[in-house]
């Protein structure tokens, strides 16, 4: 329900143009104007707001994905008063601006490099920074004639301080040129891109390396190379340039090589590689290798590594048991909050090493994720001990395994007793499914009626213990897993 302030401001942003109005109530009126799908507003707002920072998460919360996204207007129209702002300083050196706006963060903001359904704020920010840019020095050749002959302290003078925009940079083939010409302008330029993450999908290792290699230093604290097929040697590429970044915190690396069907000596060799750079990034903390095969290698991936890890996602890396024994003997076990080992066969030999794994992650663990891991009824019984151990944890994912009614409801029952649990993801129970006969062939399909019933009793379950903040969900994609990790 809305704050009787935030109904205020809802009411103040339906005008236009806005009225004069306290400096103090310009971060709830922002807020307004963003979620009410307000560009006018949010223009007016912009070109005068009071403070030297405006930070998009803290002032409209956590932003998902839209489909049909009302909010692409929105993000433009701050882009497009920030341009006015700065066309004016650079054109009005004397004007006194009511805008005291010096850096925009805008981390956090949905972002799709192909605009297919979202805007691409990268593309807009980094088109902005260039026209900038070229603005800024056209007016420099052609600036008027009072101005010429001025010494070098006086033009430095005249130079407005700009804005410093930081943004997590989405970039594909499609946005790759338009971002690589922004990033050159640098600190000339009024308007500053500084990303702090950097996603790239479907580029090629050459590309990744010139546009990191554009990157300021400073600023990067997550890279995450998304769909673009690369085996190791095209990783090996791009992985010595990670090392300049020393705030470098999260790296993703998915289906690294995960096209090979069986390892090689090169690939083993190349696997080797890959960790010894690793090592070379000191202050990594989240590593995440979903379907990147690792059979018998997770050592040589870890071993190098300077500090622990806090969160390290190994989803269908084919591990074997040998790994999570290494696994659960270092000294990364301690320190894990985010564990996630979806999509591994836990009873061909893992449960053991699972159970070991577990009980070493226990006092710290926050987020485990078994997703697709075979589970039986018999292994969730063996596991639930260790799982209370967890005397932390926030979320269990156990979507895609075959468990019954019976073996959630107690285990329900029991993890009632883990005060921090916010969210389990349970799939569908086996007993919720009926044979059906297609001609020759039969298959299990689900019956709702039989679903609808043990949701109700889920359900009821959770009324009756007065555990109001917990949520049990058959759905994986209702609820986003929290993230506990401050980059």
């Amino acid at each position: 329900m809305d704050s009787l302030l935030l109904l205020c401001a809802r009411r103040v942003v339906a005008q236009h143009p806005l009225p004069t109005l306290p400096a103090h109530l310009y971060p709830v009126l922002f807020q307004a104007a963003f979620l009410d799908g307000r560009p006018l507003a949010l223009q007016d707002l912009v070109a005068t707001w009071p403070f030297p920072e405006l930070h998009f998460k803290r002032l409209v919360g956590h932003l998902e994905r839209w489909s049909d996204d009302p909010f692409s207007d929105c993000i433009n129209a701050v882009i497009h008063a920030m341009v006015v702002k700065l066309r004016r300083e650079l054109e009005e050196p004397d004007h006194q601006s009511r805008c005291q706006l010096l850096v925009l963060d805008m981390t956090g903001v949905p972002d799709d490099p192909d605009e297919s359904c979202f805007c691409s704020s990268t593309k807009a920010l980094a088109t902005a920074c260039v026209e900038l840019s070229k603005h800024q020095q056209e007016f420099q050749r052609h600036r008027p004639e009072q101005h010429n002959g001025c010494s070098g302290a006086a033009t430095a003078a005249l130079q407005p301080p700009g804005v410093d925009v930081l943004i997590d940079f989405h970039v594909d083939k499609n946005s790759y040129e338009i971002l690589y010409d922004a990033l050159q302008t640098r600190a000339a330029g009024p308007l500053r891109l500084k990303g702090r993450e950097f996603h790239s999908q479907y580029m090629s290792a050459s590309s990744i390396v010139t546009m990191l290699e554009s990157l300021d230093p400073s600023c990067l604290r997550r890279v995450d190379l998304f769909c673009n097929f690369f085996g190791y040697p095209e990783l090996l590429e791009i992985l010595p340039h990670l090392s300049r970044f020393p705030e470098l915190r999260s790296l993703k690396l998915q289906d690294i090589g995960m096209y090979a069907r069986n390892l090689t000596p090169e690939s083993a060799n190349g696997i080797q590689d890959v960790g010894r750079q690793l090592g070379m990034l000191s202050s990594l903390r989240e590593l995440n290798l979903t379907g990147t095969l690792l059979p018998g290698n997770l050592s040589h991936i870890l071993c190098d590594l300077k500090d622990r890890l806090e969160s390290l996602e190994l989803a269908f890396c084919s591990l074997l048991p040998a790994d999570l024994t290494f696994l659960s003997q270092n000294f990364h076990a301690p320190a894990l909050k985010r564990l996630d080992l979806s999509g591994h066969n836990i009873p061909q030999g893992l449960l053991e090493p699972l159970q070991l794994l577990l009980e070493e992650s226990s006092a710290s663990l926050l987020h485990l994720e078994l997703t697709d891991c075979h589970l039986a009824d018999s292994h969730l019984e063996a596991l639930l001990p260790t799982f209370l151990r967890c005397s932390r944890l926030r979320f269990l994912g156990l979507y895609g395994n075959s468990l019954s009614t019976a073996v959630l409801k107690n285990l329900l029952q029991k993890t009632l007793e883990l005060p921090d649990l916010h969210l389990v993801v349970y799939p569908i129970p086996k007993d919720c499914y009926r044979l059906e006969l297609w001609g020759s062939v039969q298959g299990l399909i689900e019956d709702e009626d039989l679903v609808t019933v043990t949701t109700a009793e889920i359900s009821q379950l959770l009324a009756n213990s007065g555990r109001t903040d917990l949520v049990w969900t058959d759905n994986p994609d209702s609820h986003e897993a929290p993230d506990y990790f401050s980059l």
